[in-house]
């Protein structure tokens, strides 16, 4: 994918102006990162590194422990909020025992 230099600089004043304030982000022009289904070996390490049970582990996503125990044992996903949670708790699982 080629981009032309005044597309490049476009981008960029478009980014100051985010950044500084002067413009808001809005749907059309954000782009996100997906949001991938976990296995439940993933969902349990994280778990496990933060070394809490799984009705702790429910309380720190904001979910009840069934919903845990079954991404667990892979009967079901977690749903889309709960997966990004996930995907930020995988990076830094601390994260979710901060208050």
């Amino acid at each position: 994918m080629e981009f032309s230099s005044e597309a490049l600089v476009s981008a960029a004043q478009e980014i100051a102006d985010v950044v500084s304030g002067r413009k808001k982000m809005t749907l059309r022009k954000f782009q996100h990162a997906s949001n991938p289904e976990m296995n439940p070996q993933e969902i349990s390490l994280i778990r496990n590194e933060l070394n809490v049970s799984q009705a702790v582990f429910a309380s720190c996503l904001g979910v009840r422990p069934a919903s845990v125990m079954s991404w667990e044992y892979g009967t079901r996903q977690p749903s889309g909020a709960a997966r990004r949670l996930l995907s930020i708790a995988k990076k830094n699982p601390k994260i979710l025992l901060e208050t």
